[in-house]
């Protein structure tokens, strides 16, 4: 129902841009839409309500739960967009995160994409979605925690630091550009684990600059492929990880994107503890990135 024909079956769209002229079949049209869910997690619409019940507390559900469709056509991943339009996409996250953070009632928003489905079932139309919400991810509340608990400690960015302590390293970076380094981590969850870092500090992602995306579509595009060749077209998850709203510019935290590959390894948490297993070494992860560029 995302596929170009077929937009009376979806709410009515929230922004469009066309479809740039680049030789793609199908390149007229729109290039890049953005609609309601048609099940939304959360609505737009009402007031927001907290009270008490006892110990613990209650908010109806408003916020907004939106789908970005990120080609007109079913067949064509992420990774096979052209870096032009795959800007028009992280630009349409940007305008969305804008627009929202003006309503009074939501904190947050964070732009994601699932992994979609495996075991053989067909693929679904690429997609990523964005909820925005009147508090703040647990996730992304752990992780400012923590953020705000080193920036205390060195008067640092932590991430800021990270990014330079493997810039200086130099055995977890997969792509280096002048604006953007994308690495496997130190200590990764899961196989392949890769983090988009802008190397100009900024809180939050909707202070990009036209440049920024630019450079960012670049990199994006090229661990997109990376990945697919190497990993054979496994289904690839992200998260853009964003200040909340009240926060965005906060000194201690710095946008990013981590991006999650489903890979088939013994990757499993042991015993139920909540402690990740990744067998795989971060270094041998990049490495193999790295080469998968030939």
């Amino acid at each position: 129902m995302l596929c170009a024909g077929r937009e009376a079956e979806m709410p009515p769209e929230l922004l469009v841009y066309p479809a740039r002229d680049d030789g793609r079949p199908g390149a007229r049209g729109w290039g890049v839409r953005v609609v309601p869910h048609k099940f939304p997690t959360l609505r737009v619409e009402g007031d927001l309500e907290r009270r008490g019940h006892g110990l613990y507390d209650l908010m109806n559900g408003v916020g907004a739960h939106e789908v970005i469709i990120e080609s007109p056509r079913h067949d064509e991943s992420l990774a096979a967009l052209p870096v032009a339009a795959l800007e028009d996409v992280l630009q349409a996250y940007q305008q969305r995160i804008l627009d929202l953070r003006r309503d009074p009632r939501l904190r947050s928003a964070v732009v994601f994409k699932s992994a979609g489905p495996t075991g053989g079932a067909p693929p679904d139309h690429s997609h990523s979605q964005l909820l925005a919400t009147p508090t703040v991810a647990p996730d992304l509340s752990l992780e400012m925690q923590h953020a705000r608990s080193y920036f205390e400690y060195r008067e640092r960015c932590l991430f800021c630091d990270i990014l330079q302590q493997e810039i200086d390293e130099g055995l977890r970076i997969v792509v280096e550009s002048d604006l953007v380094v994308a690495l496997v981590p130190f200590a990764a969850r899961t196989p392949f684990e890769t983090w988009l870092l802008p190397r100009r500090h900024l809180a939050s992602y909707e202070h990009v600059s036209a440049a920024d995306r630019r450079d960012l579509a670049r990199v994006f595009k090229t661990v997109l492929h990376r990945m697919q060749v190497l990993l054979a077209g496994a289904p690839v998850a992200f998260v853009l990880h964003s200040a909340p709203f009240g926060e965005a510019d906060a000194p201690y935290f710095h946008w990013h994107i981590e991006i999650t590959p489903s890979v088939a390894t013994p990757t499993f948490r042991s015993g139920g503890s909540g402690f990740p297993v990744n067998l795989l070494p971060p270094e041998d992860a990049a490495r193999f990135l790295c080469e998968a560029a030939g």
